[in-house]
Parts: structure tokens; C-alpha cells; sequence
């Protein structure tokens, strides 16, 4: 299996400093980031860690429904999917991440609520970036459309 790559380059304080992060493998992008404006409610155009793994959450979620509602005999039409993952204080000292909510609205078809339900739990559990968020909260919300 494949291993995927990012750089970050930072320079100066944690409070005062900041840096970049280029995501090298795909070479899609670099994007700015900042502890100040990750600690903030604004961004103000930089990512964060979290939100890299909301991206990395959402995305892989919606690979693992896909597989599952396929598996249990629907076709997915349509999928929506989002995370939101929360920084908090960690007990120990510092911080953590400390949920991910996962909302997915579908359209599928071959599925009726109790077996697209079924297949989104499954898909919660069997995703890769669920189980490497062990010890996180992780919740859903899902529904047909």
C-alpha cells in the first residue's frame, strides 16, 4: 500500500510564528498555518491540523459508505459528507483533538433507512481514519434524502 506525504516549514515562536504545509504527494496545494488562528473561532485563511483531518475524515468516510452500501446491494447516488473535528484541552496538559462529528446526507438506491443506517455505522467503524482517531469521540448523523 501506498504512503502518502505532507511538509510543514515553520519559522519563529509558537505564538508568534508560522508556517506552511505542502501537501507533497499529490502536490495539490500549500496552505498557511498559524497556532493563533488555530486557537481562534476564525481561521482568517489558514488551515490546521484539524481541519486536515476533517478532510482526511470526510473523505474517507465517504469511500467507506460507498464500499458499504454497495456491499449491502444499494448503488449510492449521491453523498454528502462532513466532519468536524474540535481542538480542546487535553486533562494531561496541552491540548487534543477531542470529537469528530460525521453528518452524511445520501441519496441511494436498492436501500431502504434501516439498511442505508446500517451500512453508515459500518462505515464509521471500518473507515481508516476512524480507527486511527481511536480515543476520540466519534459521532454520526446520518439520513437519506
Amino acid at each position: 500500500m501506498p504512503t502518502r506525504s505532507a511538509r510543514t516549514a515553520w519559522n519563529g515562536s509558537l505564538n508568534e510564528g508560522g508556517g506552511t504545509v505542502e501537501l507533497t504527494s499529490s502536490g495539490t496545494g500549500t496552505f498557511d498555518v498559524s497556532f493563533p488562528k488555530r486557537a481562534a473561532d476564525n481561521a482568517d485563511g489558514t488551515t490546521s491540523p484539524e481541519e486536515l483531518i476533517a478532510a482526511a475524515h470526510s473523505s474517507c468516510y465517504a469511500m467507506a459508505l460507498s464500499g458499504q452500501i454497495g456491499e449491502a446491494g444499494g448503488t449510492p447516488q449521491n453523498l454528502d459528507v462532513r466532519a468536524d473535528v474540535t481542538l480542546g484541552p487535553d486533562p494531561a496538559g496541552g491540548f487534543r483533538v477531542t470529537t469528530s462529528k460525521i453528518t452524511v446526507r445520501a441519496e441511494v438506491d436498492g436501500l431502504d433507512e434501516e439498511a442505508f443506517l446500517k451500512a453508515a455505522s459500518a462505515a464509521k467503524e471500518g473507515c481508516p481514519i476512524s480507527k486511527a482517531l481511536a480515543g476520540v469521540e466519534i459521532s454520526l448523523d446520518a439520513a437519506l434524502l
